[in-house]
């Protein structure tokens, strides 16, 4: 105990001595108590997930588009926490025990970093203080109501676009303590997929991000980590350009892709240790896609033609659960029982036999978006308002011990009309 108090106190003092001359990084070296990951343990008597994953990014769940210009900060906060406030006590009534609150949504921070700049999300302006601490906020309302929260950070994005005017917002920042990683570091910056990213193939990048969720772990009573699904995030017209990189650090690997690969492995295993160092009982989970890797492309792969993360993202997901570098995993099945491109009861079998000589628990990402909307190819989803379809998921959860509850995607699809006779059985389901 002795030992972390004092690497928590080092890390404080690290993280709060904030240089004042930019470009310096605020990367916070962690030297590995083990020599290898801490392996996740067994956890006993716990209630099953009941999940939502409650998205920042766009201010796609919250904050209120509106209070952002509101006529005074006063105001703006006002409007932000009772939207807040209102969002877990419709969540308690509906059986929700787990928010997945989305921390970093990009190359800022909703919480008082010295590393990230504050979210435009809550202000409008990339630095702005927005007057309070929202996961702080979040942490305390939710623990209030005996729910969990769990800091949902996506890695490796720094903007969700690369207009000029972003890049102008970005720039902006550098006379701002923290400053964008975009001006300190820009060499480290790529473009993927239409967006300004991390290349992760860059040691310090994955010190960087090691660091943002050690800031996080140390000062917040925060229940658990979630890295979502963009680690390797480009797309056919936007393909990352790491080629510089892989000369410089890809000797010995077969193809660029087995070294991408182990990149984003090590991130994995980093930040894994990183977490189990400072607070053993936060737990550590990816949210992936739900496909692996397509039986036609490996034979240990599930009976599916969908996109596959050890193929697209770069991310070997079910060897991260054989080697205990999780506590959780948490696959994205979006598609319906009848969808025979990607059948939910398929990849649910899949998961469950992965996990099944493991401690990693499994949750499955359910696609409550999808609930009342029509879709040529997935018409499941609007019979009798998506109902038993999505009994049929949960159904299945439950009867597979190796599956441990479910998360929906995402929270503000709860309050839309097309979901509202899937949101009163959910009520019903789970509710008190």
């Amino acid at each position: 105990m002795l030992k972390r108090t004092g690497l928590l106190v080092a890390i404080a003092l690290l993280l709060s001595n904030c240089s004042s001359e930019p470009p310096k990084s605020l990367v916070t070296p962690l030297a590995p108590i083990a020599k290898t990951p801490v392996l996740t343990k067994p956890v006993t008597h716990q209630e099953p997930m009941r999940g939502v994953w409650l998205a920042t990014v766009s201010r796609l769940d919250w904050p209120p588009v509106a209070s952002v210009s509101a006529s005074s900060a006063t105001s703006r906060i006002n409007q932000q926490q009772k939207a807040l406030i209102d969002k877990l006590d419709k969540l308690k009534n509906l059986g929700i025990n787990t928010v997945f609150f989305q921390v970093k949504p990009d190359g800022t921070a909703l919480w008082a970093s010295k590393i990230l700049p504050w979210s435009d999300m809550l202000t409008g302006k990339i630095g702005a203080d927005p007057g309070y601490d929202p996961l702080q906020f979040m942490l305390d309302e939710a623990h209030k109501r005996g729910m969990k929260v769990h800091a949902w950070f996506n890695p490796y994005r720094v903007s969700v676009n690369t207009k000029p005017s972003t890049v102008a917002e970005l720039n902006a920042t550098l006379s701002l303590h923290p400053a964008s990683v975009f001006v300190l570091h820009r060499d480290w910056i790529r473009t993927a997929s239409e967006r300004f990213v991390l290349d992760p193939g860059i040691p310090a990048v994955r010190d960087w991000i090691t660091s943002i969720v050690a800031e996080v772990v140390a000062h917040y009573p925060v229940d658990g980590v979630q890295f979502d699904d963009y680690f390797y995030a480009e797309s056919p017209g936007s393909a990352l350009n790491d080629n510089q990189m892989f000369r410089e650090y890809g000797a010995g690997f077969a193809s660029k892709a087995d070294w991408r690969r182990h990149n984003t492995q090590l991130l994995i295993e980093q930040v894994s240790r990183t977490i189990k160092q400072l607070k053993p009982d936060v737990e550590f989970g990816v949210s992936p896609a739900g496909v692996w890797r397509n039986l036609s492309h490996d034979p240990s792969g599930s009976d599916t033609r969908g996109a596959a993360a050890y193929d697209e993202a770069f991310a070997d997901t079910r060897q991260w659960v054989q080697m205990g570098l999780l506590d959780y995993i948490a696959p994205q099945i979006y598609w319906p029982f009848s969808r025979q491109a990607a059948r939910y009861d398929v990849l649910a079998n899949w998961w469950a036999n992965v996990v099944k000589p493991t401690h990693t628990r499994l949750y499955i990402g359910v696609a409550l978006y999808k609930v009342g909307e029509p879709s040529k190819n997935e018409p499941d989803w609007t019979i009798n308002g998506g109902v038993p379809e999505l009994k049929k998921q949960l159904d299945l959860n439950e009867s597979l011990p190796q599956i441990s509850g479910t998360i929906l995607f995402r929270e503000n699809y709860l309050n839309q009309p097309q979901t509202q006779q899937a949101v009163n059985y959910l009520r019903s389901r789970w509710g008190s």
